[in-house]
């Protein structure tokens, strides 16, 4: 904490009248102010940088032929994606050089609610790594599905004066806004008046909606898909959020829409990333390598990833090698392939050549007692007349979804009926979906068509679903569904493969359904099973099963998806009959 004292001190080095704690010489630092490359010793003190200059230390770090670039800053994710709790996730973010995450904790409020929330404060603290939240602007989604909780704003009012709590999250109920819902404007008032900053979620959204939205104080946007979408948003005065993950793809589409002249406007964000392509790929890193390569400046696209992100949330000692900006930095060997030699954080070391330094972390808590505090399933027993589809017609309404996107398709086409009921069929690739409500007991199944996963056999099933994380269901045969749902309650959550009465693979998620309770290695291995089961079941390979499945029950992504309540359409924002 920054008070008189602190400021003393770092004068004091800043000054040369006593010596750094740490200095690091003979680098080049990447000005992410001017886009030029300057050199000059970097004083530490305190986890906060006092000069760039010619300076004396306690430590002295020899960086000659690496470049120092800030450390990134991910501008929304959601951790729970990762199946990973806040600790273990930032172990690996870290190798990655993203010393900073703003996340939006709305998966684990959905399931738990205020005790959720606190989940995630709690175990991030003590890591080496800055783990910021804004807070869920919307528990529950709509009013279509059940969740297992809602927060209004009193709910919400005493995370307000937590360092770590920087705003509202994702504002996805447009209609709520534009109608002047008070439970909405409450929250927003509210945190305007703290001075928090205020995320979008403009899926779909038309430049005249926009309006709405700036007028409200909202002022992010992470959903556009297209260069229309984005130059609208840049337009309007939006902070413009480029989104590369694992379901959702979106800097090729928006990449051509960044010049010199906006893009001080843009930063990146994750948004939903699973663990593979976590270790595989990487975070922020990932996405500034694909953008030089894809032809963006090395300085631009890292000033996106580090000061457009800060100052976007107000982060003013953030996103910068500079005087008086916290010690976050990562030494690169090259600033195109953006090779990370080593990190900082706060002035310490890390990450080095690739590992993560373990000592730095506090001790390891145990789990099952706060796992036990978290809700617990509660589902009316199933048999295979939950999951029967009765259809007057031929003609159905049928969910498609696009491959590497979270948006989907709505078709309409001929199916399979026998007596009365929707049969599902491999050759035309018309499956069987359903959800299933876990929170409150109420029963309800809601069961539809999905075309586009082409399952040859078996079923998957998971109890991350989208915002409200029931359990969903894809498959061949009924049997095979129930069977997959059986063990997804049988381990309190989680990831399963099923063909037959056989579990080909199962992650437990114990922690709300939603994250595991391992370290990041095990669930890795883990998830790397789940993987090859999928593939057994003659599944596609070119996009994640799971991550689509999960996002196949969020309404507030256009265009049709579904919830327990039924067939939900986005352009109508109404529950619709499964007969076309």
């Amino acid at each position: 904490m920054t008070n008189s004292k602190t400021i003393h001190k770092r004068i004091a080095v800043a000054s040369k009248k006593i010596p750094a704690d740490t200095v690091i010489k003979h680098a080049k630092i990447l000005n992410v102010f001017t886009s030029e490359l300057m050199e000059g010793d970097i004083a530490i003190v305190d986890g906060f940088i006092a000069g760039i200059g010619s300076y004396e230390g306690k430590e002295t770090v020899h960086a000659k032929g690496k470049f120092v670039v800030p450390g990134f800053i991910d501008g929304h994710v959601h951790i729970e994606s990762t199946m990973l709790t806040p600790r273990e996730f930032s172990k690996i973010s870290l190798q990655h050089g993203v010393t900073t995450v703003i996340t939006d904790p709305h998966e684990i409020a959905n399931v738990a609610g205020a005790e959720g929330i606190q989940f995630l404060l709690d175990d991030a603290k003590g890591v080496p790594m800055d783990i910021f939240i804004n807070l869920p602007s919307s528990v529950p989604a709509t009013a279509f599905e059940n969740n297992g909780a809602t927060l209004d704003a009193e709910a919400l009012r005493p995370f307000l004066s937590n360092p770590n709590v920087l705003g509202l999250a994702e504002v996805m109920d447009f209609s709520s806004v534009a109608n002047g819902d008070e439970r909405m404007i409450d929250k927003i008032a509210m945190v305007q008046a703290n001075g928090g900053v205020i995320d979008g979620h403009a899926a779909g959204l038309e430049r005249e909606d926009l309006n709405v939205y700036m007028a409200a104080g909202i002022r992010t946007d992470h959903e556009s898909i297209s260069s229309k979408e984005a130059k609208d948003r840049l337009d309007l005065g939006m902070h413009l959020m480029v989104r590369e993950g694992t379901v959702a793809k979106d800097l090729d589409a928006l990449l051509p829409v960044i010049t010199t002249q906006n893009s001080r406007r843009c930063l990146f964000v994750t948004d939903d990333i699973l663990i593979d392509d976590l270790i595989e790929q990487g975070s922020i890193d990932h996405i500034v390598r694909l953008a030089i390569e894809k032809g963006l400046d090395p300085a631009i696209a890292i000033q996106m990833a580090t000061l457009n992100a800060a100052e976007c949330f107000g982060l003013r000692h953030m996103g910068a090698v500079a005087p008086g900006y916290q010690a976050d930095f990562l030494l690169l060997d090259d600033l195109h392939s953006v090779s990370i030699h080593q990190v900082y954080k706060k002035g310490k070391c890390v990450v080095d050549n690739g590992d993560i330094i373990e000592a730095l972390y506090p001790p390891a808590h145990t789990m099952q007692d706060r796992i036990a505090s978290l809700p617990a399933f509660h589902t009316k027993k199933l048999n295979l007349n939950s999951f029967e589809l009765p259809v007057a017609s031929d003609l159905c309404n049928i969910i498609e979804i696009i491959p590497n996107s979270i948006v989907t398709k709505h078709v309409k086409e001929r199916v399979q009926v026998k007596d009365g009921l929707f049969a599902a069929s491999t050759e035309t690739d018309q499956l069987k979906m359903a959800v299933i409500e876990r929170h409150k007991g109420t029963g309800n199944v809601g069961v539809g068509i999905v075309k586009g996963f082409q399952l040859q056999k078996g079923a998957i099933a998971t109890s991350v679903a989208h915002d409200s994380h029931n359990i969903v269901v894809v498959g061949v045969s009924d049997q095979e569904m129930r069977r997959a749902v059986e063990e997804i309650i049988r381990t309190n959550g989680g990831l399963v493969v099923v063909e037959g009465e056989d579990v080909l693979a199962s992650l437990p998620l114990p922690v709300g359904g939603l994250m595991s309770d391992s370290k990041y290695e095990n669930v890795y291995k883990e998830s790397l099973k789940i993987n090859e089961a999928t593939s057994q079941l003659g599944a596609r390979e070119s996009f994640n099963l799971f991550l689509t499945l999960s996002f196949l029950t969020l309404p507030v992504i256009p265009e049709l998806k579904l919830t327990d309540q039924g067939l939900f359409q986005f352009s109508s924002f109404s529950l619709i009959d499964i007969e076309a």
